[in-house]
């Protein structure tokens, strides 16, 4: 007897949620290059609107969207890399399960060195 349909490719796996993570992050970084240009422009517009936008990345919920913008930006090169290798070497396609672990690892390495300098500079120096 046939097993029935799940009604879905996917199944949760590395592979899958590479895809899905490198394609949300590629999207948040192209908005956040876009209100980036934005308010660059702004200081030839208004120098007094650019400092006020300015002043307002100086606030702890920017310091957070500071942490997932490097968060997402480390992700998506890493992985990136890995999609690189996965199409590139003949060995990628069976090895991509250990490529997006090793991934994870980098990604983790480079979130801690971060947050370690980041958390203190973003709390005026507190630690």
């Amino acid at each position: 007897m046939a097993k029935a349909s799940t009604g879905t490719l996917y199944r949760g796996r590395e592979g899958m949620w590479s895809w899905v993570a490198h394609r949300v992050t590629g999207v948040g970084i192209f908005f956040f290059l876009l209100v980036h240009v934005l308010d660059t422009a702004l200081v030839r517009v208004s120098p007094e609107a650019y400092n006020a936008v300015i002043d307002t990345y100086k606030t702890p919920f920017m310091a957070f969207g500071e942490v997932i913008l490097v968060a997402a930006i480390a992700f998506h090169a890493f992985n990136g890399l890995r999609v690189i290798a996965v199409d590139f070497f003949k060995s990628g396609p069976k090895n991509h399960k250990k490529l997006f672990w090793a991934v994870m690892v980098v990604w983790l390495v480079v979130m801690v060195g971060f947050l370690w300098r980041h958390i203190p500079n973003s709390l005026g120096g507190a630690f």
